[in-house]
């Protein structure tokens, strides 16, 4: 399937972000690189005019991961933060990688913040990522 054929990437497209003022984080990179992984929503790292707008659209509360506010969105489906626990948010935008019109925190940062949390679930995720990376199949 097509990113912009999933539910959760209509809506964040339906937002017209610019592109220049956001990254997908979380989760999501992987799906946008083709590894299988279901997602529970979209974490968006924005700053400026994404930010800005995410602002117009719903209420800030701090969010449970890090420093960051956050803006739910549909539902939950869409998470916009104006933080990423210790990293520059321009230096996340600036190094994502646009797939498909959506810019995406690259799968390498993806494994960093995965690594500091150590959850069961990111320790699979890593071991997917780290697999794709070697370009060992995951199936």
């Amino acid at each position: 399937m097509a990113l912009r054929d999933h539910p959760f990437f209509r809506e964040l497209l339906s937002l017209r972000l610019p592109v220049e003022d956001y990254v997908v984080a979380g989760s999501a990179p992987m799906l946008a690189h083709g590894l299988d992984r279901e997602i529970g929503d979209i974490d968006v790292v924005a700053r400026g005019a994404a930010w800005k707008t995410a602002l117009e659209m719903g209420h800030a509360t701090k969010s449970p991961l890090g420093p960051a506010q956050c803006v739910a969105l549909f539902g939950g489906n869409i998470e916009v933060l104006d933080g990423w626990f210790d990293y520059s948010v321009d230096s996340l935008i600036g190094e994502g990688e646009v797939i498909e019109g959506i810019r995406f925190l690259s799968l390498s940062r993806t494994v960093e913040w995965k690594s500091s949390l150590g959850r069961a679930v990111d320790l699979e995720d890593i071991f997917l990522i780290r697999g794709f990376l070697n370009g060992v199949s995951s199936s």
